[in-house]
């Protein structure tokens, strides 16, 4: 991974108040006064000159005085505009004091940042079309790799004769916020799930095959980040916009800078090596609630064997996200500009990002998009898995039915959560606004083939489906609609697109999707394409319209919710509280 460059950086524009970034006073307390009455600081207090103040839940008196009149009221009113004059004019001072040696820092910190290819293959995944407002989910992909290549991996995880192992993604996650910034998703897939891995190229330049038998943390060996992060968009359908990466020593720091994540078990655990399972994280806790930083913040994230599974591990992982912006939260972490300069340094050392995050300006700016979300808005899931046949006791898989069910709240962008608007699910993030691009052609000027792919997971092909659909096609206009001779049994309905053919070939199949009653989420770039193509995959088995189930908000499948206050210890892993470590 190469050191990122600094590109049109460092020149100083308009300092933004608070309220032009968007911060959501809520999130901190009781919301203060106006400008001088009883201003908010960061820390949640107020400047009012003494008296009882608004911020972090202040008295009455604080709530009231500014519904007082009289010349004492008028006195304190002017004092304050003095002060708020003095304090603007020392900050102006302070910051043309300050400029060069911060543009230094600025730069050092950009230094610290380690970045690479956003994605290692082909999807054919485009992003989500923006609402009304000109906004879109915003997708990243964090994934926590197992890399022995430093010194300090090492210590914390041992395999010193594995350093030049490539690396794998032991954790993978995919952080979810909907195009209104309201509410977020977490969504794991246990680290041993067997699942289709597209072609891959290294940065390096090293190719590697498709496949369809090996498990999902295999990824990051074969072409690092980029390809989990494509691996994700051709499972799901999704548009992932960048992946943030951590090794065993980066998840120390950052639990060390924040003071410590609070987690919880129902009895003490000790997952230590036993007669029959070698191994374990060496996590030792007493019962109840404890914040764990340094090398024990890494054993809670890497214990399985005590919590029972790989499943399980993900419930405590999560638990660990919950809490730490939880804290971050309880520290202004947004807002103190000491809190803020202490997790750049350390974040910016602990982190390898995707090229669209290559700056500290747009780590500030990503953060910024998940201040608004409460917590009670964070959703924590899993994809529910099975064993894999052919090795049930290493391996999963994904519970087909309900993983496509996930893949397609995420795509329609519809809430995890019950907590938002009452009507239930939000349109698609497509709906509402006409897509970005150039008209499509005329119906009758379209090359469209038309594949059966009904035959899909041991379902029968329904015969003559592709000709029945050309023939549809062409009492719509598209006259020059064909049904192939060939089968591409699939899943899911798609309408593809010669690549090379860019955002006009887009538009085109986007006309096609609509006539039909396609989903825009439908409509995908390939690279082998040589015309329009409209594969009906075998979750469209009948009928001349698409006719897709509207999802409701927070109608997620049995067992993906992950979300625990405390977790369940394995009996041979628990611990008194009393026995030497």
């Amino acid at each position: 991974m190469g050191q990122s460059s600094v590109r049109k950086e460092g020149t100083r524009g308009r300092v933004p108040h608070a309220r032009d970034l968007g911060w959501d006073e809520s999130l901190y307390g009781d919301g203060g006064e106006a400008a001088g009455e009883g201003t908010r600081a960061p820390g949640g207090g107020a400047d009012d000159g003494g008296g009882k103040g608004s911020g972090g839940g202040g008295g009455s008196e604080g709530r009231t005085s500014h519904r007082r009149k009289g010349p004492r009221r008028r006195a304190k009113k002017s004092g304050k505009r003095k002060i708020f004059r003095w304090v603007a004019a020392t900050l102006s001072l302070l910051i043309l004091a300050t400029a060069g040696a911060g543009y230094l820092y600025y730069q050092h910190l950009n230094s610290n940042i380690r970045s690479g290819g956003r994605a290692g293959g082909e999807s054919g995944v485009k992003k989500a079309a923006p609402n009304a407002l000109g906004d879109t989910p915003l997708n990243i992909l964090l994934i926590g790799s197992d890399s022995r290549a430093d010194a300090k991996n090492v210590a914390l995880g041992g395999g010193k004769n594995e350093r030049d192992r490539k690396p794998l993604a032991d954790v993978q996650m995919l952080l979810h916020i909907s195009a209104d910034r309201k509410n977020a998703n977490i969504i794991s897939i246990p680290r041993d799930t067997v699942v289709p891995i597209p072609k891959c190229t290294g940065e390096d330049g090293t190719p590697y095959a498709a496949t369809t038998n090996r498990p999902i943390n295999e990824t990051l060996s074969r072409g690092g980040p980029g390809c989990t992060l494509t691996t994700w968009e051709s499972l799901t359908g999704v548009y992932i916009d960048h992946w943030m990466m951590v090794d065993f020593a980066g998840v120390v720091a950052m639990a060390d800078e924040v003071g410590g994540v609070p987690v919880c078990v129902n009895t003490g655990v000790w997952d230590k090596s036993t007669r029959l399972q070698k191994g374990g994280s060496g996590l030792q806790l007493p019962e109840g609630t404890t914040e764990v930083k340094g090398e024990q913040a890494l054993q809670w994230l890497r214990t399985r064997h005590a919590f029972g599974n790989d499943q399980n591990r993900a419930k405590a992982q999560h638990m660990y996200m919950n809490g730490m912006m939880k804290k971050l939260q309880g520290q202004n972490a947004w807002t103190d500009t000491g809190r803020l300069m202490g997790l750049a340094e350390t974040a910016t050392k602990a982190l390898q990002v995707s090229d669209g995050l290559d700056t500290v300006k747009k780590l500030f700016d990503l953060s910024m998009q998940l201040k608004n979300v409460k917590l009670d808005r964070l959703t924590t899931t899993t994809v529910p898995t099975v064993a894999y046949p052919p090795m049930p006791d290493q391996w999963l898989q994904l519970v087909p039915k309900s993983a496509d069910k996930m893949w397609s709240m995420l795509r329609d962008d519809v809430a995890f959560d019950k907590n938002g608007d009452p009507a239930g699910a939000k349109p698609s993030a497509s709906a509402s606004a006409k897509p970005k691009g150039p008209d499509a052609a005329a119906p009758g000027t379209l090359a469209v083939t038309v594949v059966n792919g009904t035959g899909f997971d041991g379902q029968a092909s329904v015969d003559g489906r592709a000709s029945g659909m050309a023939t549809t096609l062409k009492g719509k206009g598209f006259t020059e609609a064909k049904a192939s001779q060939s089968a591409e049994p699939r899943k899911d309905t798609v309408v593809k697109y010669p690549k090379a053919a860019g955002d006009q070939g887009k538009a085109d199949a986007l006309s096609v999707a609509k006539a039909l009653g396609l989903p825009d989420s439908a409509v995908r770039a390939d690279g082998n394409a040589e015309n329009i193509t409209l594969v009906i995959g075998g979750d469209w088995r009948e009928g001349a319209t698409y006719k897709k189930p509207q999802e409701q908000a927070g109608d997620l499948p049995d067992g993906a919710n992950s979300k625990t206050n405390c977790m369940e210890v394995y009996s041979v892993y628990k611990w008194d509280g009393k026995s030497k470590s």
